[in-house]
């Protein structure tokens, strides 16, 4: 039977693109992969392959660590479409000659010439683009299609951040569901941490927070849906502000700014933009409760991140904020504004009932650890290379 070598021998090559490039989910992700796992696998070697280098702060203590780099390649042409060739037909050849043990497409996709070439495994995080396709245009969701269908069909294996989008990649690309191994992200380790009351004094302060607040983490777009708690605000006790924290620059943060307007409630909805990454457990942690009412998710990376730091959340049905939040979160369709505010009204009102939510998320969020993630996606490698090398 073929036989994998042991983790301490592996030269992990991962997608960096996003990790160099991006600051948000999918960035976020990348980083986060990249962390934890050269911590549990010290002796594991992981290279990033990023067509530039954007000297990005968040990377740059993960390149630290001795066994973690970024490759970039010298382009002749250093502009987009060189960078998009490279990335999708060149990149196989570098990863063989490199002698990588496998590569690991971090966000949807991999170079299109990799089957045959290395092991490869593709996380995918959602199939946004075909459950809420007015979010994006005729030629992206087509080219979405085409790209991450095909990523999903040629790699060795394929991670899934939830089993809602496992059930998606059998029903609209159909992949063998034998083939898809379901790994939760856990959160970035700095929401686990205690935070002093000198943290959540200073950062009330820098941000001249009201004391009762709800708080809603995530771009401002139509699928997220945050018009119903601006709506369900309006009902609520006058003393209950909204915080919005997040990309807030979309012809749908603009609708919801002029909603707010019309029902008189300017001075209660807040938007946070360009917050540090360091001062989001205490604005979770000293809110009464968290929202996040998206139509559709891969998974609701917010929703365990308020339950981590013990906020309950109010979250929607419809895709899997269940999965991410469990008993900690109330869930309302994310068109019935009255049961929003019931949800919310209870949760301000009743701190038994608040308290009680608040520890059965942080239980359930236990299962999101590091240690999981870690364990679970080395496992996925060493099936991957099994199965190329049985192929």
């Amino acid at each position: 039977m073929a036989k994998v070598k042991d983790p301490k021998d592996l030269l992990i090559g991962l997608d960096g693109k996003r990790a160099v490039c991006n600051n948000t989910g999918l960035g976020n992700y990348s980083r986060y992969a990249v962390n934890i796992m050269s911590v549990a696998f010290p002796s594991t070697r992981f290279r990033l392959y990023s067509p530039v280098d954007a000297g990005n702060d968040r990377l740059r203590p993960l390149l630290a660590r001795g066994n973690v780099e970024l490759a970039v390649p010298q382009l002749r042409f250093n502009n987009g479409l060189s960078r998009a060739i490279w990335r999708t037909f060149d990149l196989p050849i570098t990863l063989k000659k490199d002698n990588v043990a496998l590569y690991h497409g971090l966000s949807n996709e991999l170079p299109l010439t990799i089957g045959g070439v290395v092991p490869s495994v593709v996380t995918v995080h959602d199939l946004i683009w075909r459950r809420i396709p007015g979010d994006y245009n005729a030629v992206d969701r087509r080219l979405y299609d085409w790209k991450y269908g095909r990523s999903a069909r040629i790699a060795t294996r394929v991670i899934a951040i939830s089993e809602c989008t496992k059930r998606d990649l059998v029903a609209d690309y159909g992949i063998d569901p034998a083939k898809i191994d379901v790994i939760y992200q856990g959160v970035d380790p700095i929401f686990t941490l205690d935070i002093d009351t000198f943290k959540r004094r200073a950062v009330r302060e820098k941000y001249n927070l009201p004391e009762k607040y709800i708080v809603s983490v995530g771009t401002i777009q139509l699928r997220k849906n945050q018009m119903l708690a601006v709506e369900a605000l309006a009902k609520l006790p006058l003393e209950v502000h909204l915080i919005f924290i997040g990309n807030a620059r979309s012809p749908y943060a603009e609708e919801v700014r002029r909603r707010a307007a019309a029902l008189g409630l300017a001075d209660r909805v807040r938007f946070l933009e360009g917050v540090p990454f360091e001062d989001l457990p205490a604005l979770y942690a000293d809110a009464t409760l968290s929202s996040y009412t998206s139509r559709y998710e891969g998974f609701g990376l917010p929703v365990v991140e308020s339950l981590t730091v013990g906020t309950p959340v109010i979250a929607a049905t419809g895709s899997c904020l269940e999965e991410a939040g469990g008993r900690g979160a109330v869930y309302v369709d994310p068109d019935d504004v009255d049961a929003y505010v019931q949800a919310a009204m209870r949760l301000i009102d009743d701190r038994v009932y608040n308290d009680k939510l608040a520890g059965l998320g942080r239980r359930h969020v236990r299962q999101f650890s590091a240690d999981a993630f870690a364990k679970a996606t080395m496992g996925t490698y060493n099936k991957a290379i099994i199965d190329f090398l049985l192929s």
